[in-house]
Order: structure tokens, then sequence, then C-alpha cells
């Protein structure tokens, strides 16, 4: 870390507004999917609810594969060279654990749902077209996946968060704002 207590970056931000904005709507929505799931695994919530659920986890699968690829065609600045090598190995591990559980995610819940046989509504506009048969015990074995994939990209999210923050409040640097400014 620098004298200043401010981690040294080279000039500009670290993230294309591309970027970042792909990256707070897949935000905006997780958020909303991941209580709305938790909650429809407990309580009958009707009709509205599923639906919902079922049409924003292809939007976020759609969302996260060109997060990908832009991702891949335009990568970030590098982390800070006086970064420890440890916490790049985490950060990266991190950024790419969520990518395979936003793409993983979304997959298994849509071949849990083919297999229970139910339609999976995009907005009502359209059903996606089912991606396995009919299958009630591989049904239920994905939707339990499903839910398990749920708690784990829960607590991966909470793990990024709390890195983001600790560089913020404890090192004081600049990593958050590599995601929450043009000029991180």
């Amino acid at each position: 870390m620098s004298s200043s207590g401010m981690t040294a970056f080279v000039d500009g931000p670290a993230y294309t507004p591309v970027a970042r904005m792909l990256h707070w709507i897949t935000v905006v929505l997780v958020l909303g999917m991941l209580p709305a799931g938790f909650i429809m695994s407990r309580y009958d919530v009707g009709d509205a609810i599923y639906n919902a659920h079922k049409s924003v986890g292809p939007l976020i699968l759609f969302i996260t594969l060109i997060r990908l690829a832009y991702r891949l065609t335009h990568p970030p600045k590098p982390l800070p060279a006086d970064m420890m090598v440890l916490e790049k190995a985490v950060a990266h591990a991190t950024h790419w654990g969520l990518y395979a559980l936003l793409i993983a995610q979304p997959i298994v819940g849509w071949i849990a749902t083919s297999a229970y046989p139910a339609p999976v509504p995009f907005f009502g506009l359209f059903n996606l077209p089912a991606i396995w048969p009919a299958d009630k015990a591989m049904s239920e074995f994905m939707y339990v996946w499903h839910f398990r994939l749920g708690i784990l990209l829960s607590l991966m999210i909470c793990a990024h968060i709390a890195g983001a923050l600790f560089h913020y409040f404890v090192h004081k640097d600049r990593i958050l704002q590599r995601m929450t400014s043009a000029t991180g």
C-alpha cells in the first residue's frame, strides 16, 4: 500500500461503463431472485411470483453470458501490484465462481421446471422450450440442487461484498471504486 493509504491505480477506470452497467443490472435481478426463491421454497406464493422467478432466471443467464463474453473481450485493468498474491487469488476465484453460479443456477432451475413438467414463461410473452423430458424424480433432485446453489450463491455474494468492504474500510484502498465509479 502506498504511503497515503490508497493503493496506486493505473489512470482511468478499472471497468468500462458497459461492464459496470451489466454488473449492477445483475445485482438488482439477483437480489430480487434469491429472497423470492427462498420464500417460494417455504410458502405458497401463487403463480405470479413463480412466473416472475421463472422469467428472471433465464434473463440472468442471458445477461451473465453477455457479461462473460464482454469480460473476456474487455478485461478489467489488473488489480494493484501491491495487493497480496493471496488476496488476488481469492478475488479471482470469487469472480469466476460467481460467473459459474450465475450460469449454473438458472440452468438447474430450467431443467427442474422442464422435468416437472411445467412451462417456463418469459414475462408472459412466450414460453421457453423444455430442456429436459418429463421426469418427476429428476425434477425433485434438481430443485434440491437449485436450492443448494441458491445458498452457495448467497454465500459467495456475501464473500464478494465483504471483500470489497474490507478493502474500503480496512485497507482504505480503491478496490470498491473499481466497480462503483468511473474513476476507480
